[in-house]
């Protein structure tokens, strides 16, 4: 029977959350988190992206990001006039982030959805800030 100093010693072990503290999500199962053999600006960007994904999936609650890109996106389509522009550039980031990292993994239905995507948001932060 196993006591609990060996469960301390478990190398999968994880302390105890302090009393009161709400406990944080672990992060999604997954194979590997990056592109096996991946070399120069796919590597950089990569391990970049590391650190504000593991903090988007263990420290803001699920609903912030889709909440956030739906709330600027709704607002770049109200406003026509360069705030709205402004509104869906970050979207326009976040999409062609997750993009440029799913690309490998991805059959070509995928790609061209992705690239539809994008096009669209360019054009609609072109025409917010007056370029149609």
């Amino acid at each position: 029977m196993a006591t609990n100093n060996d469960r301390r010693k478990h190398p999968l072990a994880q302390p105890r959350p302090a009393k009161g503290a709400k406990p944080k999500r672990p992060l999604p199962p997954g194979e590997q988190f990056f592109t096996p053999g991946a070399t120069g600006l796919r590597k950089a960007v990569e391990q970049r992206s590391a650190t504000p994904l593991a903090f988007l999936f263990t420290q803001v609650p699920r609903w912030v990001a889709p909440a956030l890109m739906v709330i600027l996106l709704l607002t770049g389509f109200v406003v026509t006039s360069w705030p709205g522009g402004v509104a869906v550039l970050p979207v326009l980031a976040f999409i062609v982030w997750l993009a440029y990292l799913s690309w490998p993994s991805l059959k070509v239905g995928g790609k061209l959805l992705r690239v539809a995507m994008a096009t669209f948001l360019v054009l609609v932060v072109a025409t917010r800030f007056g370029m149609f």
